[in-house]
């Protein structure tokens, strides 16, 4: 992984973490979507790794790299491994067809972010 890549993946963590404390303070209807996260990232009959999974696969479809970001490091911290990462972003492109593999190359420079990181156990 490059500087480039590595400086791009800090900005979004950057500017996630700078909106968050915007919106939490000042927007009411970003609260509520905070709630909604909770619940919906919560253990329930899919464990909260299942769902960070699937929310990778989605990610890859809708080429959203904040998505990406976040879900992978998510994933990470809920005990999911490298290898089930990279099948959650199979199932992405198979879902999304050729635009998602663009998408998926992103998701692998996050996962290499973490693995520097030192994130994996």
């Amino acid at each position: 992984m490059d500087s480039q890549d590595m400086e791009k993946i800090e900005k979004i963590i950057k500017d996630r973490k700078v909106a968050h404390s915007f919106y939490s303070k000042n927007l009411g209807v970003y609260q509520s979507f905070l709630d909604l996260e909770t619940r919906a990232f919560s253990e329930g009959e899919l464990e909260k790794k299942n769902k960070e999974l699937i929310a990778i696969g989605i990610s890859i479809v809708i080429n959203c790299e904040s998505c990406l970001e976040w879900h992978i490091k998510e994933a990470i911290q809920s005990g999911v491994n490298e290898k089930q990462i990279i099948e959650a972003i199979g199932v992405g492109i198979e879902m999304g067809g050729g635009p998602a593999t663009v998408s998926s190359r992103f998701a692998l420079k996050v996962l290499e972010y973490y693995k520097e990181k030192g994130l994996f156990k």
